[in-house]
């Protein structure tokens, strides 16, 4: 009775929205990254096609080019959206700016933290935990005991995995009484995919075999390094699965659920469960994982496969804490 109850109100609901606002618009509003960087942004592009394919709405997307850019394209996708989707940590304050501005609109930030605001459903990641798991990865598979990182604009989402990669390492050399070091860079951008490349090959030369990007567009320089330095050099993918981006050069990806979470967010909204709050995935929501290695798995130890798995479980089951600052990386398991 309870399922045909709530199945008649969601006729109801549906029937009374068609009726009273026409067509459901869904407008992503991106960051300066924009669409065609193959992680951040489009992933959550993915996530509202999925809803568009599925609920039969309209989905539109709409470019920034610079900060300044935040509140006019918030704004004017509010005056013909039910759901504004704003997305990047840079966007926070631009945000908080408009959606009070409209009330009846639905906003949802991804990478963004706890608004207080009624009408905004934000999501923020535990990327740590699954950068922990690449970390581990990586210093299994490195040849040189030496590993990159290079993230965009160190904001707090791109430390995370910074601090989550290094924790990784740090956990593989406890346990194998092994000195596998990481160099660290930012590139002070998420687009500038040149910077990227030049920055990968400069890790490359002081030693590192495994360089893992984190920076957005960034990161499409580095896929370009790693095929170029050809035999023996890897790269690692960020936000979504990369892996496909150069086949066999990038060992794994860092995946966050910014597809699932804009895909829920529409889908509540679509269907009037919207409630506006703050949600936080990691490895137990499925909001942080890693990519299926499809093209590398045939090159790493079963047994390492099987150490991530137990390392995966064992964080979920709460039997460590992966660190989420600079302070709790030097502090972990010390």
């Amino acid at each position: 009775k309870e399922t045909m109850k709530r199945l008649f109100v969601l006729a109801l609901v549906l029937l009374v929205s068609t009726m009273f606002f026409g067509n459901f618009i869904v407008t992503m509003v991106t960051d300066t990254g924009g669409l065609g960087d193959q992680s951040f942004n489009d992933g959550t592009w993915a996530g509202v096609k999925t809803a568009e394919e599925e609920l039969g709405i309209t989905a539109k997307v709409v470019q920034s080019y610079e900060q300044a850019d935040y509140v006019p394209n918030l704004s004017n996708a509010a005056k013909e959206s039910k759901v504004v989707i704003a997305v990047g940590f840079m966007m926070e304050d631009a945000l908080k700016q408009v959606a009070p501005q409209y009330p009846n609109v639905y906003f949802v930030g991804i990478d963004i933290s706890e608004t207080g605001i009624p009408n905004v459903k934000t999501y923020t990641f535990k990327e740590h935990e699954c950068a922990f798991l690449a970390g581990f990865l990586a210093a299994a598979m490195t040849e040189t005991d030496v590993l990159g990182f290079i993230g965009g604009i160190p904001i707090p989402p791109v430390q995370r995995f910074e601090w989550g990669y290094r924790a990784g390492v740090i956990m593989w050399n406890d346990l194998f009484n092994d000195d596998v070091q990481v160099l660290i860079g930012y590139t002070q951008s998420f687009t500038d995919s040149q910077k990227g490349k030049t920055m990968t090959e400069a890790q490359y030369s002081q030693g590192a075999d495994i360089v893992f990007a984190a920076a957005g567009l960034c990161g499409l320089g580095t896929f370009e390094a790693a095929k170029s330095a050809g035999e023996g050099f890897y790269a690692i993918g960020v936000d979504v699965d990369q892996d496909h981006l150069a086949p066999g050069r990038i060992l794994t990806s860092a995946m966050k659920g910014v597809n699932m979470a804009s895909y829920y967010a529409v889908k509540d909204a679509y269907e009037g469960f919207f409630e506006g709050g703050h949600e936080n995935l990691g490895l137990v929501e499925g909001g942080a994982t890693l990519s299926e290695m499809k093209y590398t798995r045939d090159i790493i130890p079963a047994w390492v496969l099987v150490m991530l798995k137990g390392l995966e479980t064992m964080a979920i089951e709460g039997e460590f804490v992966v660190p989420d600052s600079e302070a709790g990386v030097e502090a972990f398991l010390q």
